[in-house]
């Protein structure tokens, strides 16, 4: 698939999203009401949820990108998925151990 084609798809799943998730929000009730929408209806726009959303991970894997869109600082050093803490930093001052 080529970078066009990505991008253009990327505009619809994009578009297609935010039809639904407004659908849900035009339609959301206050507890205790009737939703308008059958349960059937709620279910297939959670499965239109995730579908869109695996879709979206699997084009910015295919391009290399990453799906954290936490906003950051310029310094603050790239997320990697891991973080070492030593037991050390973590031990309270004044305990037996210390």
């Amino acid at each position: 698939m080529s970078n066009t084609d990505l991008s253009k798809e990327s505009r619809v799943l994009r578009a297609v999203k935010l039809a639904v998730t407004n659908v849900i929000k035009d339609t959301a009730t206050q507890p205790g009401l009737k939703h308008p929408l059958s349960e059937a209806t709620i279910e297939d726009l959670r499965q239109c949820l995730v579908l869109i959303s695996g879709r979206e991970r699997e084009i910015a894997e295919e391009a290399g990108d990453s799906m954290v869109m936490r906003p950051s600082y310029v310094d603050e050093p790239a997320p990697t998925g891991k973080a070492e803490v030593s037991l050390a930093s973590l031990q309270k001052k004044g305990t037996p151990d210390s």
